[in-house]
């Protein structure tokens, strides 16, 4: 009985061990799933770029690693293309095709080489120290790029199918170099001073984050205001604050003090997560007080965010969004107003694939701030008002500030773009218009009832000569120089002679189809 006892508790200790080495592998080949995702987010191929490092990671989750296989396995995927241009070299009959093989040859001979000099250029440097070459490697993987696509170019006019052939084997390693070049770049989105640590915090999104609280209007949090968020920040903390702001309207000024730096606010989006206020300098605000969110700690994150000042464009000075914290980023953050949207005060800031609007001076302050990736969008002024985007208030010529836009758009707020077609009348109704007013001339009685005071006076908002039409032919100024085409029954005359006022005798229009040209048009069945 004793030795049943010791049997049956053996087997059940292989099995718990069996049991705890799968939860361990498992938990291991998740961690390397998510790290790897993570890693190809910002490549063109992620399908790609994930398959391809799953294969060789074995749970690895150093990025500097994952960097060294994806540059190993595009010179693998290259490799293979050479050997397979070797093969087809010596399958060529047509001496085209025979060249273009053997140029192959040379330049994904070239290719590997800048890889592996890339490769060269990674040992012995970490990851936090990559913009010392950062350039090198961004110009040695173009050329990589290049001389693929060199390869591919020279099979133009040859008569063999080797062309498709070779495209197919380099489709691998075109795409795992266009992934490298875009991993490389991320690197370089971020100034030198962000951490590798606020860097990760960036990538994730608010599901993969442990906030430190939770801010839900509803409820659902651990507070129902960002303010009362802010007083649960420890004051001079090294250790980065998180705090999740949920889908919602939240009515409040915020102010992360300076004795509260490294505070990171994170939305559900630009479009969900809004801070909204209204204080504005006509209702009697001093502009540097009219911030509907101030930050002043050090090293602040704000992203996916939507902040506003909605006092609307009467109201003259009316900020959104004032920053005077070191360090601070911004990633994703919508920012509305009109006059003095961002205040971009003082200190080192960073914006990255944000959304400006405004009217006058939008983006104005005196800090050494970096625009990275941003649509600004110029609103509707006031009348007699131009657009101004950036004022830079800079007092001495020594001062290490300016704003600086790279890679920014800069366009039209989408309520004020012009029509695909401009405004026109169509011909019909136009003829009836000028046979009118040609009457009312000719007999020197404006007034007359079928002159134009008569016609204005039956012009409504509902009738067709006021709606919007297009216009079955190219428009007037599309016509040959010289010369204006009439309506129907008209001949042409020089453009000049219509312009001092001989309108054409064509063809009465009948009372009858005046008064239709005129009438509201039809209902659709």
């Amino acid at each position: 009985m004793g030795n049943n006892k010791v049997a049956v508790l053996s087997v059940s200790a292989i099995v718990l061990v069996a049991v705890v080495a799968t939860v361990a592998e498992k938990t291991e080949f998740s961690t390397s799933n998510k790290n790897i995702k993570d890693f190809c987010r910002p490549t063109d191929y992620q399908a790609t770029c994930e398959s391809s490092l799953s294969e060789v990671a074995d749970n690895t989750t150093d990025p500097k690693e994952l960097v060294n296989l994806a540059f190993q396995v595009t010179i693998d995927h290259i490799k293979k293309a050479f050997d397979h241009s070797t093969v087809l070299s010596e399958a060529a009959k047509d001496s085209r095709t025979s060249d273009a093989l053997e140029n192959c040859r040379e330049l994904l001979d070239y290719a590997i080489d800048d890889l592996k000099s890339s490769i060269d250029r990674l040992d012995g440097f970490s990851l936090t120290k990559l913009d010392k070459f950062l350039d090198d490697l961004k110009v040695w993987i173009s050329a990589t790029i290049t001389y693929q696509e060199t390869c591919l170019d020279g099979f133009e006019n040859t008569t063999t199918d080797a062309a498709e052939s070779m495209r197919k084997a380099l489709n691998s390693s075109a795409e795992l170099t266009s992934n490298i070049l875009a991993i490389v770049i991320n690197f370089d989105k971020y100034p030198s001073w962000i951490s590798p640590g606020k860097r990760r915090l960036l990538q994730q999104s608010p599901a993969e984050l442990k906030p430190n609280v939770t801010v839900a209007k509803d409820g659902s949090g651990d507070v129902k205001t960002i303010g009362e968020a802010v007083l649960r920040v420890p004051t001079k903390s090294n250790d980065t604050f998180v705090i999740y702001i949920k889908e919602g309207v939240y009515e409040e000024q915020v102010q992360v003090n300076r004795s509260l730096a490294n505070v990171m606010m994170i939305g559900d989006g630009t479009s969900k997560t809004k801070i909204t206020g209204k204080l504005n300098y006509i209702d009697g605000t001093a502009t540097f007080k009219t911030a509907t969110v101030a930050i002043v700690g050090d090293g602040f994150i704000g992203k996916d965010l939507w902040i506003e000042n909605s006092a609307g464009a009467a109201k003259h000075q009316a900020v959104a969004l004032r920053v005077q914290s070191d360090k601070s980023v911004f990633y994703n953050v919508r920012m509305d107003g009109y006059q003095d949207t961002l205040y971009v005060h003082t200190k080192r800031q960073f914006y990255r694939e944000c959304t400006i609007s405004g009217t006058i001076d939008f983006i104005f302050g005196d800090s050494p701030s970096v625009f990275q990736n941003c649509l600004i969008l110029a609103r509707k002024p006031l009348d007699n008002q131009q657009n101004i985007v950036t004022a830079q208030g800079r007092k001495d010529r020594r001062q290490a500030s300016a704003i600086i836009l790279h890679n920014c758009t800069i366009s039209a707020d989408p309520a004020y773009f012009r029509p695909e077609e401009a405004a026109h009348l169509p011909w019909p109704a136009m003829e009836g218009v000028l046979e009118d007013l040609r009457a009312a001339v000719a007999a020197g009685r404006p007034d007359r009832p079928q002159g134009m005071a008569s016609l204005v006076r039956r012009l409504r908002p509902q009738l067709l000569l006021l709606h919007r039409a297009r216009q079955p032919r190219p428009r007037r100024r599309h016509e040959p120089e010289g010369e204006m085409e009439g309506g129907e029954g008209h001949r042409l005359r020089p453009r000049a002679e219509v312009h001092r006022g001989a309108f054409h005798p064509g063809q009465r229009v009948a009372a009858e189809d005046r008064r239709a040209v005129h009438s509201r048009p039809p209902a659709d069945d």
